[in-house]
């Protein structure tokens, strides 16, 4: 009889609850995304002693394994946000082809000369829109396996660095359509008095590539400064080793850019060069707030 009672206050309750658990959800995410975000660390090591763990420790090279195999399934879910992304891209690729051909006069004037070479441009740019719709998505996944290791502001401060970090990439791809491509093209095609007689394959092969490594590029501000917030890297000697950077940038610039003139290689090295300096100021910020949470942790010894 006590069974049965059970049962029917279960059955009884079971809408009330499910409702309650409902309503509750999005409170308990927004719970554990806070205890997430402010966690502090165990244990705060420097890195070189990290390494050297692993060398000596078996406890240490077990930990990384774990580690390894976490990267693994963040990994895949990354394959399967990047696949639905493509997937998602095919409804408008078409239209993005066609968009994309208009510097060369439409795709009508492009050629295909082998059979499968419709079908490779079609998913060579699917691809590249497939990359930056999952963008976001892909760096919360980096963003959630460097996240245990990161100190609270840190976290905070990446997750807030993921919609930069897209905007970035997609202001990269648009420099590159909308500001070399332009006077790149009208270049190549009146370089000497051959006709062109463009290839599918070889036109969006050089238009997506662009357009990737440029994106990737302007992606360097917030490279420097995360790279700054662990320890690696200085402002001061970024700011000391400017001339060797510009040098560096005009040559990664003469490797990309589609043409030889000075004119197209300066488009490419404006925005390479304005990004390292805007880096360098954004390294000051992240060296200063390093700074002061190490003297903050300096006097809370102190005090101890």
């Amino acid at each position: 009889m006590k069974r049965l009672l059970k049962f029917l206050w279960r059955v009884i309750t079971f809408p009330f609850v499910l409702v309650f658990n409902i309503l509750a959800f999005p409170f308990r995410l927004i719970h554990r995304a806070h205890e997430f975000l402010n966690r502090e660390l165990d244990e705060d090591r420097p890195l070189m002693d990290t390494f050297a763990a692993i060398a000596s420790e078996q406890q240490a090279r077990a930990s990384l394994w774990e580690h390894v195999e976490v990267f693994r399934m963040h990994l895949l879910r990354m394959v399967i946000a990047l696949a639905i992304g493509v997937g998602v891209s095919f409804y408008f690729t078409i239209p993005l082809m066609e968009y994309l051909a208009v510097p060369a006069g439409g795709l009508e004037k492009l050629q295909a000369i082998q059979v499968t070479e419709e079908i490779g441009v079609f998913m060579r740019v699917a691809l590249m829109s497939g990359i930056a719709i999952a963008l976001p998505y892909l760096a919360f996944e980096l963003w959630l396996f460097t996240a245990p290791g990161l100190r609270p502001r840190e976290r905070k401060m990446g997750l807030a660095g993921i919609p930069l970090a897209t905007i970035l990439f997609l202001s990269g791809m648009a420099f590159t359509f909308y500001a070399l491509l332009p006077a790149a093209l009208p270049f190549l095609k009146g370089f000497t008095k051959i006709s062109e007689f463009w290839t599918a394959r070889e036109y969006f092969k050089f238009v997506t590539g662009l357009m990737l490594w440029i994106g990737l590029f302007f992606e360097f501000p917030l490279v420097v400064y995360i790279l700054t917030s662990i320890g690696f890297v200085k402002p001061h000697i970024l700011l000391q080793q400017w001339r060797l950077a510009v040098v560096i940038i005009a040559v990664i610039a003469a490797v990309i850019t589609p043409t030889v003139d000075p004119v197209n290689m300066g488009l490419v090295m404006l925005p390479m060069t304005l990004l390292y300096f805007i880096s360098i100021g954004l390294s000051y910020i992240a060296y200063a707030g390093r700074r002061r949470r190490e003297a903050k942790a300096a006097e809370e010894t102190k005090a101890v």
